[in-house]
């Protein structure tokens, strides 16, 4: 199962929980506001969340992380090069709010890292590195259920900005031709701020033509 949940303080962001439907045990990925809101949904459908997976690091991805973290007592996981941004409000933007954001407690897993749940093991997802965005980028990709939670290196349509830190537009288009668009065409792709859509269509897009 996965679930969309809207969450909001400054931009819209989309986490997700990813849920196996025996157990109700899942990740939650990209928490980026709002924790009550998404406490509550893990309290009302019952669900177990055994990490928190993030994307990458920016402030609208990481803003609930350490009330849920807490609340929950479960790990952190995010790309290795995501200490930049997890230790650095500057780096994660969230100096600019007047709101700096730290994560005191994150686990920060190599790249191709098979993340599976405790309770359900062939329940997993592959840490795939998505760098140009941030260079921590990263999608977590279940090849069983034809899904890549692609955080803002790709959007509907569009990319991710680069003119933050650690971005390069290069490094994303050659990451996103190479890493994303040579995933099979009908998986789905669920990004951090568009509806979503598929290799298929992305491969449409004149972006990604070299």
């Amino acid at each position: 199962m996965i679930l969309q949940a809207t969450v909001m303080k400054y931009i819209p962001t989309n986490a997700y929980f990813y849920i196996d439907n025996e157990t109700k045990h899942g990740f939650l990925i990209d928490p980026g506001a709002q924790a009550d809101k998404l406490l509550a949904m893990i309290r009302d459908k019952g669900f177990v969340i055994e990490r928190i997976l993030l994307t990458h690091g920016h402030f609208d991805h990481i803003g609930a992380v350490e009330k849920i973290r807490q609340a929950l007592s479960i790990p952190v996981c995010m790309q290795a090069n995501g200490r930049a941004y997890a230790e650095n409000p500057v780096w994660n933007l969230s100096a600019q709010t007047g709101t700096p954001i730290t994560l005191p407690e994150v686990t920060y897993l190599p790249d191709y890292s098979t993340i599976s749940l405790d309770a359900s093991p062939a329940c997993d997802l592959t840490l795939i590195p998505v760098p140009g965005h941030t260079t921590d980028g990263a999608m977590y990709y279940t090849e069983k259920d034809g899904v890549a939670f692609v955080g803002d290196s790709i959007f509907q349509g569009s990319y991710g900005r680069t003119d933050m830190y650690g971005g390069d537009e290069a490094t994303l288009l050659q990451n996103i031709r190479e890493k994303i668009l040579t995933l099979p065409d009908e998986t789905i792709l669920l990004s951090g701020h568009s509806a979503p859509t598929t290799v298929r269509d992305e491969k449409d897009c004149p972006f990604y033509r070299s």
